[in-house]
């Protein structure tokens, strides 16, 4: 059984479930390989967390300390941090090493993995979408971590240009070693897409806050707090205002064009509601509900009737079962202890 060397940068919940769920499969009967998991946070806060959690043993507060010489190094980061962990990194980074980025936009990542990390070291862009068991629960934080936060979810892969085909094919065993299924994705479009699917929540719940704390019936309304409100506006508690800033600003094109689309829908139904026409709010709710149970039933069953994606093929990212990295570092993982 080799050893792989693996330090997660940031603590939060997707990096704590990275944690998690590399010990799980260091305690299955027929794993392959062990991994050897070091975390670090620079956030005082969520190195506690994750300590009485017991994520890991091994915590470091220093980014560099922790993903020197590593094999594999996971950056969870939040946005506003991401650029100057690449900067942090880049001359611990030994050759060979790969850098797996979970960060949230991927342009900008691989623009800066590009800058700061030397041709010797590969960058993928990964991007879980988890389990959909916790699809509603609402909060993104350390003691929200799950070793089962990425089964029966798929993991968006986006590589540099300059990557190794191998270091590309650990990124996919990789993924299928947290419990999802790899599947290749363009940067632009993504970035597109999580405008819609991170970015416009983020901003609805702001605006959402911002207006109902500016009311003059705050005082009172504050108290007749349920799930929905918390739900809605979670990403004041859980996401740093500079991570949410980074989030809507460099992303803004994007956003813009959401933000565009949501105005004129929500025009439209002001209008609906101003005329109290409940036939045609009837049909927008009915038109919506049935849409939403259409998607709900397919993301919690993973099936989407799309045969136009062909990423997932064993081929493309090789087999857990013959290594971890194929040929990427194969001597180390084959035991040859003479290989640095």
């Amino acid at each position: 059984m080799a050893n792989v060397s693996v330090a997660v940068l940031g603590l939060g919940r997707i990096g704590a479930s990275v944690v998690l769920a590399l010990k799980r499969y260091n305690e299955r009967k027929d794993s392959k390989h062990h991994f050897d998991v070091v975390g670090a946070d620079m956030r005082t806060g969520v190195r506690d967390d994750a300590a009485k959690a017991g994520i890991t043993d091994k915590i470091e507060r220093d980014l560099f300390t922790a993903a020197a010489r590593k094999d594999i190094v996971v950056l969870a980061l939040p946005l506003a941090e991401m650029q100057e962990a690449y900067k942090a990194i880049a001359s611990d980074l030994r050759a060979g090493a790969v850098v797996l980025d979970m960060s949230l936009l991927k342009q900008q990542s691989l623009a800066w993995a590009g800058k700061h990390l030397s041709k010797e070291v590969h960058m993928v862009g990964l991007t879980p979408i988890i389990n959909p068991k916790y699809l509603h629960d609402g909060l993104d934080d350390t003691a929200h971590a799950a070793a089962d936060l990425f089964d029966k979810g798929s993991m968006l892969l986006m590589p540099s240009t300059s990557c190794a085909k191998e270091a590309v094919e650990l990124s996919s065993d990789f993924a299928n070693i947290l419990g999802a299924v790899p599947h290749f994705y363009d940067p632009a479009e993504h970035d597109g897409i999580v405008a819609l699917t991170e970015g416009m929540p983020a901003l609805l719940g702001l605006a959402s806050f911002y207006t109902a704390s500016q009311a003059a019936g705050w005082v009172d309304s504050q108290r007749v707090t349920n799930p929905a409100f918390g739900r809605l506006t979670h990403h004041l508690y859980d996401t740093h205002p500079d991570d949410l800033r980074d989030l809507i600003l460099n992303n803004r094109d994007s956003i813009l064009r959401q933000t565009d689309e949501l105005l004129v829908t929500l025009k439209a139904l002001r209008e609906i509601i101003a005329e109290n026409d409940q036939d045609s709010l009837e049909e927008a709710l009915t038109t919506a509900a049935d849409s939403y149970n259409t998607w709900i039933n397919k993301r919690s069953n993973g099936k989407w009737d799309d045969s136009k994606d062909d990423s997932s093929n064993p081929s493309f990212g090789g087999n857990l079962v013959s290594g971890l990295m194929g040929g990427f570092l194969s001597k180390k993982l084959s035991g040859n202890k003479g290989d640095k």
